[in-house]
């Protein structure tokens, strides 16, 4: 049995938070370590997917949204109907859908799943991305548009009795009562690290969400939403934070792994931006360009904080990497929890493989250590007790999924 580094001192933790873990749902087996030619959605594929989220304890799926990817909210249908636990998370463009229509399909999905529909929404970070769903509003506005959707989201899960709205972005009369969702209003997560995503996130949404960044970078990120929250009048929002781990036996094998995978991830992103002018140059959202100025002055952070995986591929989404063994990479999410994250999205360039890795060997030791805090008010030392034989039963896994 091995000993992950020591958290620090021994000091009490009595309030240690709720922590619930978040992956992303992937519908084939392409991945940016081995892209394969897909149709799209492989039925037995998504399936298997969603089977292990679910039986590896997971708490929330996210399914994203593009303009050349599955719709999210039929592929949240179908995540709510092949589980009984995990809580779908709508990736939903203001720009694509009606904020009255998104209410009333939002709704519908939390009746389906009798109160698990959660809903991110993504005003756009790309101008090219945005125009090609016929999206020409400035950048800079899009935020003042997701403001005023998510005032109308709410009143419409909540009226009782018809309303009108005249706003800069729509306008409509004697809507409702809409169809309402399961028993309370849907959780509605922002992210993003403009000003005016703080601004808009900080002042309405119940969940903000982060990618990895060094640890006191974020917390004062945090520090600065929590306090536009207080100044709203509103309770502060639950924090997200999302990585991309790669997990081996030991430090030194996990390192490893990430070198070959870095090369191959590098590969894969050469043939995509060649094919896709959006993914050159200075990326428009201020996300990305934090995350390169991250990778320009360091490549590892922290304990196990790795941006190299950002830099070569342009921070073209959530891209930084915990790197470690298990327990090095349980220490290095409750580090992020001592922070004040309370959602951990993690979710590997191994897709499958990864969600039942980590539910196997990184989810437990978190879990336990926090349970330790609960029951004791003080720190714990982490153990590598869920190892076993760690780096062969995927294996076994994957071949009996394939029979």
């Amino acid at each position: 049995m091995t000993t992950a580094p020591d958290f620090g001192p021994a000091i009490p933790a009595t309030a240690s938070p709720e922590v619930e873990f978040i992956s992303l749902t992937h519908l084939n087996p392409s991945t940016e370590l081995n892209p394969i030619p897909s149709r799209g959605i492989e039925l037995q594929f998504f399936r298997r997917y969603v089977a292990a989220l679910e039986e590896g304890g997971y708490d929330y799926t996210l399914l994203p949204y593009g303009s050349n990817s599955a719709d999210s909210f039929v592929v949240a249908s179908a995540v709510g109907q092949l589980t009984e636990r995990i809580r779908p998370i709508v990736a939903l463009r203001p720009n694509t859908t009606h904020p009255l229509v998104a209410a009333q399909k939002l709704a519908t999905l939390d009746q389906l799943t009798e109160g698990r529909a959660v809903v991110h929404l993504i005003s756009g970070g790309s101008d090219v991305e945005q125009a090609r769903q016929g999206d020409y509003l400035p950048k800079n506005r899009r935020y003042a548009r997701t403001s005023e959707y998510i005032d109308i989201l709410r009143r419409a899960w909540t009226e009782p009795a018809p309303f009108s709205h005249d706003g800069e972005f729509y306008r409509f009369d004697d809507f409702g009562p809409g169809f309402a969702p399961y028993d309370k209003p849907i959780p509605i997560s922002i992210g993003g690290q403009s000003d005016e995503a703080f601004q808009v996130g900080g002042a309405k949404a119940d969940i903000f969400s982060f990618w990895g960044e060094p640890l006191d970078d974020l917390r004062s990120e945090i520090d600065r939403v929590n306090a536009i929250a207080s100044a709203a009048g509103r309770p502060a929002p639950r924090i997200w934070v999302t990585f991309r781990p790669i997990v081996a036996r030991t430090d030194e094998l996990a390192w490893e792994k990430a070198r070959d995978y870095v090369a191959r991830i590098a590969a894969t992103f050469e043939k995509v931006r060649a094919a896709r002018r959006d993914f050159a140059g200075t990326p428009q959202n201020v996300g990305s360009q934090r995350a390169l100025a991250f990778a320009s002055r360091s490549e590892l952070y922290d304990r196990a904080l790795w941006t190299r995986t950002a830099a070569v591929t342009n921070a073209a989404g959530a891209s930084t990497a915990l790197v470690g063994s298990p327990e090095t990479v349980a220490a290095a999410i409750l580090d992020y929890i001592d922070r004040g994250a309370s959602l951990v999205s993690i979710r590997g360039y191994d897709t499958l493989a990864d969600v039942v890795d980590y539910a196997r060997h990184v989810l437990p030791l978190v879990r336990e250590e926090l349970a330790h805090r609960r029951a004791t008010g003080r720190r714990g030392s982490l153990q590598a007790s869920h190892l076993g034989n760690y780096g062969t039963e995927y294996a076994t896994y994957a071949t009996a999924g394939q029979q």
